[in-house]
């Protein structure tokens, strides 16, 4: 039996059963649920996942989970490319940052990253009170794939010239 990979992307205001709503529908459409990535964020629920369905029974899903848009989910269903680039990883980084709060960390981090080649795999960020003196701490944890021929050593040099200029700790694992 053929079968195709797809991507769904939802979010919607965050209430209980979602994750369920969305499970029977790919169940009823004799999908197979692969991987997902969902969160509450700021009252919303939002999440990524891979369902993996005989191309026989692909249309009948992505026409179940469009009519979803009953004004409390929006589904954004993707056929997942054929061909997607390999890039060969020799290693999977942990970077862990931490510092006080401010614009542009993200976007000056992951230039960095993306100078030196580095794939995000996946990203995790808070912002949070400090104990001690109430100001807001940004804190993030990230997986990196690292490439065949990228230099760890330049990587953790260039994450460190920039985390001086944006006063954070950054580490590497």
């Amino acid at each position: 039996m053929d079968t195709e990979s797809v991507i769904l992307t939802v979010i919607g205001a965050d209430k209980p059963g979602l994750v369920e709503r969305l499970a029977t529908i790919v169940a009823d459409h004799h999908g197979n649920w692969l991987e997902s990535r969902m969160a509450r964020l700021a009252g919303q629920f939002a999440g990524i996942l891979q369902v993996e369905v005989a191309s026989a029974h692909r249309e009948a899903l992505v026409q179940a989970l469009n009519r979803v848009h009953d004004g409390s989910l929006q589904v954004t269903a993707s056929r997942l490319g054929a061909s997607r680039a390999e890039t060969t990883v020799t290693q999977r980084v942990r970077l862990e940052l931490v510092g006080t709060d401010r614009p542009g960390i993200v976007q000056q981090i992951s230039r960095v990253i993306a100078a030196c080649g580095v794939n995000v795999e996946e990203i995790e960020t808070t912002a949070e009170s400090a104990p001690m003196s109430g100001e807001t701490l940004f804190k993030a944890t990230a997986s990196l794939q690292v490439p065949s021929g990228v230099a760890l050593a330049k990587l953790q040099e260039d994450l460190e010239e920039v985390s001086q200029d944006l006063m954070v700790d950054i580490a590497l694992s």
